[in-house]
């Protein structure tokens, strides 16, 4: 009798542990599961900060571009066309340039207003806001800029095309105001499983170590953590008088962030 009521005694013991054992176990596994949702809220949180920030900061490059261009560009061939319009007067056979110079500020009013155009930005895919980029260089003149790609076998995320862009929209003014290049050369590659994007000048670069120490290491790293947002690796070399290049390598995936392990 006492053998089984010991029996009985070590058994509700073992239970009771058992219980217990699991109802800790699962307080432990709900509360790494709530700070997993909470850090994956923060992440999100970040994140959307991040675009948000990402897109006021095209805004305002885009702002910047379309004084230049109506001041540099367009108001220098409105000034002409005035100037051969008064000449014309006396001239008629020059009402033809006056012509040509006024068809040409159509044009270029024509593109600039792509620039303008907020659902117009929204619409261009990646290749064709870069190209946009092109081509407003190669008219303003700044430099002797192409652009090479193939076609589009995957179809971006919006968000991810946003940071992309931005990050390869920093560098191009980089290239327009510091490096003294005269060629500017980007390559945009789809391939089955991954983006690969290159960007090259031949301007007067600069020494890779100065990465540690100057500007140039701050807008590295500031390329690199708008890469990490969207798991993009990107890579910025320089050597003094041989131009600088950029990298960016992006794998396709599924929607979402990062996992919350990485650094963002």
């Amino acid at each position: 009798m006492e053998q089984q009521e010991t029996a009985i005694l070590i058994a509700s013991i073992v239970l009771v542990v058992v219980v217990i054992v699991m109802i800790s176990l699962f307080s432990i596994f709900q509360k790494r599961k709530n700070s997993l949702l909470l850090q994956q809220k923060e992440a999100e949180k970040k994140f959307e900060k991040a675009i948000a920030e990402t897109q006021i900061e095209i805004r305002e490059e885009t702002l910047r571009n379309i004084s230049w261009e109506l001041h540099d560009n367009i108001g220098q061939l409105l000034t002409l066309a005035k100037i051969q319009v008064n000449i014309a007067q006396d001239d008629p056979e020059k009402l033809a340039e006056v012509t040509d110079t006024i068809t040409k500020s159509l044009t270029e009013l024509r593109s600039l207003s792509k620039l303008i155009n907020p659902d117009a930005i929204k619409s261009l895919s990646l290749t064709e806001a870069i190209t946009l980029e092109i081509e407003r260089f190669n008219r303003m003149q700044f430099v002797n800029a192409s652009v090479t790609s193939n076609q589009e076998i995957v179809k971006l995320d919006d968000k991810v095309e946003i940071i992309i862009f931005r990050i390869f929209q920093e560098f191009f003014t980089n290239t327009i105001k510091h490096s003294k290049a005269t060629k500017l050369t980007v390559d945009i590659r789809y391939d089955q499983d991954k983006l690969v994007v290159k960007a090259e000048d031949d301007g007067i670069g600069f020494d890779n170590s100065s990465f540690n120490n100057v500007k140039q290491g701050i807008g590295l790293k500031n390329m690199q953590n708008r890469g990490k947002l969207i798991g993009a690796n990107v890579e910025l070399t320089s050597q003094k008088g041989k131009g600088t290049s950029i990298t960016l390598l992006y794998k396709y995936k599924k929607e979402g962030l990062p996992p919350l392990d990485e650094e963002i």
